[in-house]
């Protein structure tokens, strides 16, 4: 079963496609490469810069996920291959799971390939997940007392 939740001292274990959860962390997965979309340019949230995206189709014979690849990530993989994703974890994105490497995960190319066939007709990625939306963390405004401060300007 995969890690519900990655506090630090926790090693990632290996699972298939078909255990992952859209609150999965900590995840090695050995699948093969079914298809890749085009390069897309986007701009980073926190400054601007613009980074390249894509996304790669992998599965085994349990299920099959999108895997969000960017920068020199793309060029790392092509249709065909067997990968392995270690240490990676699941976003939502628009509602439907993506799994990620991550700052601290990795991505290699393996020499042997799975012997299994992919059971593409398990899509993880096209179930929709309700996402509830981020806690503002500050006080909003509010005193102690829960009435309104005054700003100062």
């Amino acid at each position: 079963m995969a890690i519900e939740g990655f506090h630090g001292g926790r090693k990632p274990v290996d699972v298939k496609i078909s255990e992952l959860t859209p609150t999965s962390r900590a995840v090695n997965v050995m699948a093969k490469v079914v298809s890749k979309s085009d390069t897309r340019s986007v701009a980073s949230g926190r400054d601007g810069t613009s980074h390249a995206v894509c996304d790669a189709l992998i599965g085994d014979e349990t299920g099959c996920i999108y895997l969000t690849l960017w920068d020199d990530n793309i060029a790392k993989v092509n249709v065909g291959e067997t990968i392995r994703v270690g240490n990676g974890y699941i976003s939502l994105f628009k509602g439907s799971m993506r799994l990620n490497v991550g700052r601290y995960g990795t991505l290699e190319v393996l020499n042997e390939q799975l012997t299994s066939e992919v059971n593409t007709e398990n899509n993880l990625s096209q179930k929709v997940y309700a996402q509830s939306r981020p806690q503002f963390r500050g006080r909003g405004g509010r005193d102690r007392r829960g009435g309104f401060r005054q700003r100062r300007y």
